[in-house]
């Protein structure tokens, strides 16, 4: 029943937004009594928090499998910004915005608990890049990683419209990797931006 609840409370703050939604929405939603909730989670801010969790493992899960089908370091990047359009594709208002705003301490967590794993993900994208030949040998790698780590974050921290947010960091992608690209990375870059899914 946790799981189940979890899974119904998380399409509807996605859907509706964490602050709109209440524990009598979920529980009107599932057919149950509010009670039941209350007897897995005692507030709806630890509901939010256990929910916000459970995604990130997901998102994480995701992205391993993306990884582990050996696509060339461009290509994964790409592969990793379509899933995410996906998984958001319906929804208006930016989780990470919403949640920096009326969440701040469970967003706080969130962030200092994906960011170990984004920095090794951005780092290992890097390194498989200079061993294709896609980005060059020379580069910093740990300079690249925070870079691009400060503007993914910036773009979901302020930005309102997921739309827009993923808009932008499509532009963050393209800009990452124009920054690292060799001649050869440049050419699989620019075969990427013209893929009409994006």
């Amino acid at each position: 029943m946790k799981d189940k609840i979890i899974s119904k409370a998380s399409n509807l703050f996605l859907k509706l937004g964490f602050k709109s939604v209440t524990m009598d929405d979920i529980a009107n939603e599932m057919c149950i009594s509010k009670k039941t909730i209350y007897k897995y989670f005692c507030n709806k801010e630890i509901l939010i928090e256990e929910t916000t969790e459970t995604g990130l493992k997901q998102i994480n899960q995701t992205i391993a499998k993306i990884v582990a089908n050996n696509h060339n370091a461009i290509e994964e990047n790409f592969e990793i910004i379509k899933m995410f359009k996906e998984m958001f594709n319906s929804i208006e208002t930016s989780p990470s915005y919403q949640l920096k705003k009326h969440y701040p301490e469970i967003y706080q967590k969130l962030i200092s608990q994906s960011k170990t794993e984004c920095h090794s993900m951005f780092q290992q994208n890097i390194e498989k890049g200079i061993q294709e030949g896609l980005y060059r040998n020379e580069l910093n790698i740990q300079s690249h990683v925070y870079f691009y780590y400060a503007l993914i974050s910036s773009i979901n921290e302020n930005i309102v419209s997921e739309k827009e947010s993923k808009k932008l960091e499509l532009e963050a992608l393209e800009y990452h990797i124009r920054a690292m690209a060799t001649p050869k990375g440049i050419i699989e870059l620019e075969k990427h931006l013209k893929t009409p899914h994006l």
